[in-house]
C-alpha cells in the first residue's frame, strides 16, 4: 500500500534517531520502543506495539499514530512491519483490565509484546513514551511525548493503534448501536446513549467509574483484585 504524500502540516515535525543512536554508541545492541493505545477507552483491550528497527535502513513519513489519519496508519503499518528487525503486539483484555486494574494490565500487555518478539537475547534497553517505567528494564527511557521524539515508539504506536482498531472494527458487528467500528470503544455521546439503552456489553471495562452511572442494578461496577487487597 503506497503511503499518502505527507499533508503540509507534518512536514514539519518527525521523530529521529537520536535517542537510539545515543543507545547504540553506549554499547546498547537490542533496543526496543514501546507504546500504548486503548487506555482511555471503555470497551475493548489496552494493546501494546513493541519494535526493533534497523541501524541501516530509514523509513519516511513515520509520525506519531495520533497525527495520521486512519488511511496513512493502514498504509504506514504495512511499510513499518517490513522495515523492522522485529515487531510484536500485545493486549491485556477489558477482563484483565477489570480484574487487575489498569496499571498491571499495562505491565502484562508490554510484557506479552516484549515476548512476542522472538528475540535471542534480552534487549539492552527499553525507550518507553511517558514518565512512569511499567517494563521494569535495568535500562528504561522514559519520553514525554516520545511518540514524536523516538522513531522506536512511533512505529510502536502505529503497530499498536491499528491492531486495536480492526479488532474493534470486527466487534462491531457483534454489538450494534455502540458504533465501535466509529469510536473504537472511546466515550462519545453515542457510546453513552448506548450504554444507557443497553447496559455493557461482553467487551466493556466494567470496573471503570461509568458503570456507576447507568441504570442496570444488574451489572455491578467490578473491583479490581489490586485494589480488594488493599480494603
Amino acid at each position: 500500500m503506497t503511503v499518502p504524500k505527507l499533508r503540509r502540516a507534518l512536514r514539519a515535525s518527525s521523530p529521529g534517531l537520536r535517542v537510539e543512536r545515543e543507545l547504540w554508541e553506549d554499547g546498547c545492541d537490542i533496543v526496543i520502543g514501546i507504546d500504548e493505545v486503548g487506555k482511555g477507552s471503555w470497551a475493548g483491550p489496552l494493546t501494546l506495539g513493541a519494535v526493533v528497527v534497523p541501524r541501516d535502513r530509514r523509513i519516511y513519513k513515520l509520525r506519531d499514530s495520533k497525527q495520521l489519519t486512519a488511511d496513512e496508519r493502514e498504509a504506514m503499518y504495512s511499510r513499518i512491519i517490513e522495515w523492522v528487525d522485529a515487531w510484536a503486539v500485545g493486549h491485556a483484555s477489558p477482563q484483565e483490565c477489570d480484574r487487575l486494574g489498569m496499571s498491571a494490565a499495562q505491565r502484562l500487555a508490554a510484557r506479552r509484546a516484549i515476548d512476542g518478539l522472538g528475540l535471542t537475547k534480552p534487549a539492552d534497553a527499553i525507550v518507553i513514551d511517558g514518565k512512569w517505567d511499567f517494563v521494569g528494564h535495568p535500562r528504561t527511557v522514559k519520553l514525554v511525548r516520545g511518540d514524536s521524539i523516538s522513531v522506536s515508539i512511533a512505529a510502536a504506536s502505529i503497530l499498536a493503534k491499528v491492531t486495536r482498531d480492526r479488532m474493534m472494527i470486527a466487534d462491531a458487528h457483534c454489538y450494534p448501536g455502540f458504533d465501535f467500528d466509529a469510536n473504537k470503544g472511546y466515550p462519545c455521546p453515542r457510546h453513552k446513549l448506548a450504554l444507557q439503552a443497553f447496559g455493557p456489553t461482553a467487551i466493556h471495562r466494567r470496573s471503570w467509574v461509568f458503570m456507576d452511572a447507568l441504570p442496570w442494578t444488574g451489572t455491578p461496577r467490578q473491583t479490581p483484585v489490586t485494589q480488594l487487597t488493599l480494603l
